[in-house]
């Protein structure tokens, strides 16, 4: 049974910086790729970043290139997001989810999800 645990999130100035990790277990971790998500109240769950199974391939939506990083420690079956620079619209509960295809974006298991507040 896959289970993907994140864990970082909490609250912080707007400015600030956060790094969020996920670990997973109950797969070949790195015969997947990995992504992050947010959902923020009142609004759709959002792709934020991702990266392929060799951590060379990453992709991050636009309004957070620049200041937030994805990366992958394979031997520790971790993917992180290290959060530069946040903003009170990056306030959201944080996801991570895998994919067995980094292009074709078929995202199945999901994390149970942790809190990011970025206060003004």
């Amino acid at each position: 049974q896959v289970q993907l645990v994140e864990s970082g999130g909490g609250l912080v100035q707007s400015g600030g910086s956060l790094r969020l990790a996920c670990v997973a277990s109950g797969l070949a971790f790195d015969n997947y790729a990995m992504g992050w998500f947010r959902h923020a109240p009142g609004k759709e769950r959002e792709f934020v970043a991702k990266i392929g199974r060799s951590g060379f391939d990453r992709n991050y939506r636009e309004s957070v290139k620049g200041r937030f990083t994805i990366s992958r420690e394979n031997d520790k079956n971790t993917v992180y997001l290290q959060m530069n620079s946040l903003n009170t619209e990056d306030t959201a509960v944080y996801y991570c989810a895998t994919s067995r295809n980094y292009l074709r974006n078929d995202w199945n298991d999901w994390g149970q999800g942790t809190q990011v507040t970025v206060s003004s």
